[in-house]
């Protein structure tokens, strides 16, 4: 325990080397209706930059109550959420972060209706002061790189379950973040959906060198991270690092479409700019 500890708060013990963890819970619990329902009791954990980590457990066990408190949507009654060994000072700094270097995917896909999958990526480049134009390229790069050069205009309603998920990744990854917090990001798909959504994850997380967390209650996904966080009761069971997963790359051209994603007809129109 010593040893998370002093890498959450900066402090290598001896022998050790490196930066503190890229963020952490340090004693972390949080409880709700005035303490009657217990979400965690006094987690400590350290995530390193560029780990690969699951986060698993059954429902009701504390896990989405960690990724709020991790991307600052959430807050403890006890303990520190700490970014980088320092605590966040507010929750106006966390809005700071959550917009340049924390990306999240949820399993609700949270796309607005009335925008296109093009528009919707670009949201979240919106009080960063760059010219619509390159607001747009960035926004079309993103999608591109998640497989949907073919999906710009399109309307949510007029996409698959699977390919509104890859614009929520779009969507979160538009910023180059540092981490990436995904959810139970293939809750809401089918296999195949679910498989093409851990790939593209797992694959992203490689090129760029980000940080991804993944909460998870699938056994399968978690193995193939790096390292497995298990969570029962609010309290962290297990955690430890697993044989690294091969995980094929992202293919060159567009990925193929399945049945679940037949081509949809475009869009009639496109939101007003």
């Amino acid at each position: 325990m010593i040893g998370p500890l002093k890498r959450l708060f900066g402090r290598p013990a001896p022998g050790e080397e490196g930066p503190p963890a890229l963020i952490g819970l340090a004693g972390v619990s949080r409880s709700f209706d005035d303490g009657a329902i217990v979400a965690l009791r006094s987690v400590d954990l350290a995530i390193e930059a560029g780990e690969c980590v699951a986060i698993l457990g059954p429902s009701g066990s504390g896990k989405s109550s960690i990724v709020n408190l991790l991307s600052g949507i959430d807050l403890p009654n006890g303990g520190r959420v700490l970014w980088n060994g320092r605590p966040v000072a507010s929750r106006r700094a966390w809005a700071r972060l959550r917009r340049k270097d924390i990306g999240i995917v949820f399993q609700e896909f949270h796309l607005l209706p009335t925008l296109t999958a093009r528009e919707n990526v670009e949201m979240a480049l919106m009080g960063h002061g760059i010219p619509a134009a390159a607001r747009r390229e960035r926004a079309e790069g993103a999608l591109a790189r998640v497989g949907l050069a073919h999906r710009f205009r399109n309307l949510p309603h007029a996409l698959s379950g699977g390919e509104r998920q890859r614009v929520a990744i779009a969507r979160a990854i538009v910023n180059a973040p540092r981490l990436l917090l995904a959810d139970e990001p293939t809750g809401n798909l089918d296999s195949a959906n679910t498989e093409a959504v851990a790939d593209l994850l797992f694959n992203l997380q490689r090129d760029a060198g980000m940080t991804l967390i993944l909460v998870t209650h699938d056994e399968h996904l978690a193995a193939r991270c790096r390292r497995c966080v298990r969570i029962r009761d609010g309290e962290v069971a297990d955690d430890r690092v697993l044989a690294a997963a091969t995980v094929p790359p992202i293919a060159e051209t567009e990925p193929a479409v399945t049945d679940a994603e037949a081509p949809a007809a475009p869009a009639t129109a496109e939101a007003a700019r």
